[in-house]
């Protein structure tokens, strides 16, 4: 029987998932250099992948050990923008279920633009539910971002379709009378969390760039509100618009 040529090998890789399958064991004896690149290539990404659903199990632990409590609606919060010269602060919460699987989901900072896309879609589409915060730069200069930052992600919670029984929070605690767990850098370490931050961040973003096309000269699709060097040089020469923080400095100097 022929052998299979290198190509016809790569496609049947590229469909191959288990490191015990038949295929796989057959070629590892295959004396020729690009069977064996190919190999190693494919081992390279089982790897990874590996890695990857190993890194989701263990950012499931509060999630699961709440689930084996009895709890069912876990609903994990975070919130993005509290740095920013301009633009709101948005929180989201989300609930997921238990047989959710997204290996790769962590913190949004660490994820690429287009695979963070990618997950807010899925999150969306397989999430029990979620809900959205946003407070505005008027409102964060009444009260002060920290307070801002817990109206948002209490606005979220009550925009959940499904009551939550227990709240997993990226270091904050809320006043409100539902269970909650606050959780230090939790965006990185609990999936719900990073599933919140997912939301909050693409939400933000999109409302940043769509903010770009009215005020094109602060660059507030590449910045997201925070102070760069072309967003100061445009506060100096533009002036403040109603979406920047007044409370903030410098925008605070530039309208006392």
């Amino acid at each position: 029987m022929a052998k299979l040529s290198i190509k016809e090998i790569e496609q049947i890789l590229a469909k191959t998932e288990n490191e015990q399958d038949p295929f796989i064991v057959s070629i590892k004896d295959d004396e020729r250099k690009g069977v064996q690149v190919l190999l190693r290539r494919w081992e390279k990404r089982a790897q990874e992948k590996q890695k990857l659903i190993d890194q989701f199990k263990e950012m499931q632990k509060y999630e699961v050990a709440l689930w084996e409590k009895g709890s069912r609606f876990i609903a994990g919060i975070d919130e993005v923008g509290r740095g920013p010269l301009a633009g709101p602060v948005v929180a989201a919460a989300v609930i997921l279920p238990e047989e959710f699987q997204l290996p790769g989901l962590t913190d949004s900072k660490k994820l690429s633009p287009q695979k963070r896309e990618i997950f807010y879609e899925y999150i969306k589409e397989n999430a029990i539910s979620y809900g959205i915060g946003i407070v505005m730069p008027s409102d964060i200069d009444k009260v002060n971002i920290y307070e801002a930052t817990k109206l948002a992600m209490m606005e979220a919670v009550n925009n959940l379709s499904n009551t939550p029984d227990h709240l997993l929070i990226d270091a904050m605690k809320l006043d409100v009378d539902i269970a909650q767990t606050s959780i230090i850098k939790g965006d990185a370490t609990s999936i719900s969390i990073a599933a919140a931050s997912v939301l909050a961040k693409e939400t933000r973003d999109t409302y940043m760039k769509n903010l770009a096309n009215e005020f094109p000269q602060y660059g507030f699709d590449k910045n997201m509100g925070y102070g760069t060097r072309e967003h100061l040089i445009a506060l100096e020469e533009v002036g403040v618009t109603r979406e920047h923080r007044r409370s903030f400095s410098p925008v605070k100097e530039m309208v006392d």
